[in-house]
């Protein structure tokens, strides 16, 4: 059995995803919808999908299941809409950039029975899954610190930044989610210092472009990690996990992997210059196992749930730099 998906938003991030669908036999994009149709065609005519409307595709019985990528904004309408159709869904996170609407829509979907997952695509990661899988096997005995660094080589334009939610929900969002996925035990409190670092107009639109934060669990485990929307050496992607018996890390990637030695010394090529070479295989895996939680029935993960936890750890790091004090996380 093939499983039918429609793709709902044909910009950079949907181009990578009907990539990945097209690598899994298991799968076949079969429409796509976009409000610039334009963008749409360009997608349909590369694997052979039909452009439809938003409404043609919730109408169409014979599609199982939508990958939502259009703007924030709409997310948690779109969720509930198909979520009322019956079919399954992929939404890149977040659900909403606020916590109360995010909350009610996942109501919605509890009511209706929907499946959703969110595209918190790190946890697909093969290096990062590497690092977890050492956790499982017990290697490093109970994790008790992790440290995930995570910067941009340069910041986002303006106009992205007016719509992002800032960087905590834009940015930060991502490595909440790693933090939980590696320290297996729900964050307690939030502590986190932000400034304007990089460039003055991200601080005139009420944002921020550099922060650190130390998240801690209620039996005192701790995540550090480290933001910023410059790094002039590339994509800066790095965690490490340590515990009672030890540590285990993931270094930065790199396009080629290899290491020059001359009598100038030791050199190696660049890193990756951004998200979408650095979590190509990422983004691949975590479609393949949208598609196997299909198929076998069970649950999907990251959850909606998973979502909405990260998006209130978003608002505590907020809150713990307005008032400059630990936050308390309230899920």
């Amino acid at each position: 059995m093939v499983t039918k998906l429609a793709l709902l938003g044909a910009g950079r991030i949907g181009k990578v995803h009907a990539r990945a669908i097209a690598e899994d036999r298991r799968a076949k994009l079969v429409a796509v919808a976009d409000a610039f149709p334009e963008a749409a065609k360009a997608i349909a005519e590369a694997s052979g999908a039909a452009v439809k409307t938003i409404d043609e595709i919730e109408a169409d019985k014979d599609i199982d299941a939508v990958i939502i990528c259009t703007p924030t904004n709409t997310h948690a309408d779109l969720i509930e809409r198909f979520a009322r159709a019956g079919k399954a869904i992929f939404c890149e996170k977040p659900i909403d950039l606020d916590v109360e609407r995010a909350r009610a829509c996942l109501e919605t979907v509890r009511k209706v029975g929907g499946k959703v997952m969110l595209g918190f695509n790190r946890r697909f990661d093969p290096h990062f899954q590497a690092v977890r899988k050492e956790i499982d096997k017990g290697t490093i005995g109970k994790v008790e610190m992790v440290t995930i660094i995570s910067r941009d080589p340069g910041p986002p334009p303006a106009e992205y930044i007016k719509v992002s939610g800032g960087i905590f929900r834009d940015m930060t969002i991502h490595d909440f989610d790693m933090a939980r996925f590696l320290l297996g035990e729900e964050i307690d409190t939030v502590m986190a210092s932000a400034s304007v670092l990089v460039d003055p107009k991200i601080g005139e639109l009420g944002d921020y472009d550099s922060a650190s934060l130390i998240l801690t669990t209620k039996s005192g485990r701790q995540a550090i990690i480290s933001n910023s929307r410059r790094a002039s050496y590339g994509y800066d992607q790095r965690i490490e996990a340590h515990g009672s018996l030890g540590a285990v890390s993931a270094e930065n990637q790199r396009p080629v992997s290899i290491e020059v030695a001359t009598k100038d010394g030791y050199t190696r090529p660049p890193l990756h210059d951004f998200f979408m070479t650095r979590y190509t295989a990422a983004y691949a895996a975590e479609i393949s196992a949208f598609i196997d939680g299909l198929e076998q029935g069970t649950p999907l993960s990251p959850s909606a749930e998973d979502g909405l936890i990260a998006l209130a750890l978003a608002d505590a790091a907020i809150k713990a730099v307005e008032q400059k004090t630990a936050v308390k996380v309230v899920y």
